[in-house]
Parts: structure tokens; C-alpha cells; sequence
């Protein structure tokens, strides 16, 4: 085995998430912060504090907290260096659980029975 072939996987792996250096990593978590810091600020004191009603409330938080899981699985779970393939099967994976998540709450009579009248 030829010293060439020994360092060739390392580097490999080395380069394939490249792109997650420090600078990224605190870039993430900064945003990944910021997008608390407005979840709190939503449950704390807008919505307790009538400048936001509880029904907008929820949908704003339910939108801002699938954004961190979006940022945490592309970066932290490194999806974002995975190849096109794997992204797009388990992408369109997710987006059908939470569509037949969703059709059984409204078959089932939660969603009608729960949700305030529009």
C-alpha cells in the first residue's frame, strides 16, 4: 500500500465539509441566537402583553423554530455539504410526514374542534 493511498482518504474527508470553518460556525449560531432571542421575546412579552395575539403568536413561533431546525440540521448535521440526492429524499420525506401529520389532526376532528373560528 502505497503512501499516497493512505492519505488520500483523510484528505478527503477533510476537504468534503470544508466549508464549516470557525467564522461559519459562529455565523450560525449567532443567527441560530438571534432567532431565540425573538421566540422569547414573542412568548414573554408580546404575547402576554396583548401586542400580539395568541393565534399569530403560535404560527410565528412554530415558522421561526422550523427555521433553527432547518439552520441546525444544514450546518450542524452537515445536509448542506450532502450530495443533491440525499437532500432532496429526505427533504421531500419530511415535508410528507408533516402533511399527513396535518391530514389526520383534520380528519381526526382536533384541528376543527380546537382552532378558533376565523
Amino acid at each position: 500500500m502505497s503512501e499516497h493511498n493512505v492519505h488520500t482518504t483523510e484528505e478527503h474527508a477533510h476537504d468534503e465539509h470544508g466549508g464549516m470553518n470557525k467564522k461559519k460556525i459562529w455565523q450560525v449560531f449567532g443567527i441560530l441566537l438571534l432567532i431565540t432571542v425573538i421566540e422569547f421575546i414573542i412568548a414573554l412579552w408580546a404575547i402576554p402583553g396583548k401586542h400580539m395575539s395568541q393565534h399569530v403568536g403560535n404560527y410565528v413561533y412554530i415558522a421561526l423554530t422550523l427555521l433553527k431546525a432547518f439552520y441546525i440540521v444544514a450546518y450542524f448535521m452537515h445536509l448542506k455539504f450532502e450530495k443533491l440526492g440525499l437532500q432532496l429524499a429526505l427533504t421531500v420525506s419530511f415535508v410528507f410526514i408533516i402533511y399527513f401529520i396535518v391530514l389526520m389532526l383534520i380528519e381526526g376532528g382536533y384541528i376543527h374542534d380546537h382552532m378558533p373560528q376565523l
